[in-house]
């Protein structure tokens, strides 16, 4: 084959693979969509409950969480959630960082601890049940994630992402991802960042489809919940 040929060939697969990417971006914009309103309905009654469960520990404050995360590209987007800590939980931990030597260790190795003691009686039981995160189907909506992606990560984490920072930016981020049907809170931040630069690199319809059926498990069985 000639070196025009081959340049046709491979002009022709370059315009297939955009063909390609566009048709899977329209289809995961789609049940983006769809799914983020099925979930607003859910998120009445979850609205209520926790509001409820919230004034009978003397928690009057609001339910609702919104932090800056990095999105697609580096965009930094206001994120939504149930607030599963007391009010004033980012003093409290740096605060801790400073004073606790093994809170501090435990949580520069995975950006989080288990039996962390900002947490409030109902954010203990709204994290079991996996849904400090529904508020996010907002934020899903808005076009600022996907049902499937990577994690939303702290801009204060981005230094900590290191080489893996420009292949995680290359998704949205999202709600479910490869990360939290393997291995969720049991991974060290390495680990969880290494996986999610693996699901931008492979990313599709096929890989999505199989980690939004596993997510049923791992929710179901609680895999890595805390």
């Amino acid at each position: 084959m000639s070196l025009v040929n081959g340049t046709e060939v491979l002009v022709e697969s370059s315009e297939f693979s955009k063909v390609k990417s566009k048709i899977y971006s329209f289809i995961k914009r789609f049940f983006d969509i769809l799914f983020s309103l099925v979930g607003l309905i859910a998120l009445i009654p979850c609205i209520i409950i926790i509001k409820i469960a919230s004034m009978l520990t003397k928690d009057f404050n609001t339910i609702f969480y919104t932090q800056d995360r990095i999105g697609k590209n580096g965009k930094i987007f206001k994120l939504y959630k149930f607030r599963s800590m007391i009010p004033n939980a980012d003093e409290v931990l740096m605060e801790m960082l400073k004073e606790d030597s093994e809170f501090t260790r435990e949580y520069k190795l995975n950006k989080k601890a288990k039996n962390d003691p900002r947490i409030s009686k109902v954010g203990k039981v709204i994290r079991k049940l996996s849904i400090d995160e529904l508020p996010q189907v907002i934020n899903i909506l808005k076009g600022d994630m996907s049902l499937i992606g990577n994690r939303p990560y702290l801009p204060r984490e981005k230094k900590d992402m290191g080489k893996y920072y420009k292949d995680i930016i290359k998704t949205k981020p999202g709600l479910t991802g490869y990360w939290q049907v393997n291995g969720r809170s049991d991974t060290t931040f390495n680990e969880r960042l290494k996986l999610e630069s693996y699901y931008s690199k492979h990313c599709g319809l096929k890989m999505d489809i199989k980690i939004f059926f596993k997510t049923f498990k791992v929710v179901l069985f609680k895999d890595g919940a805390e």
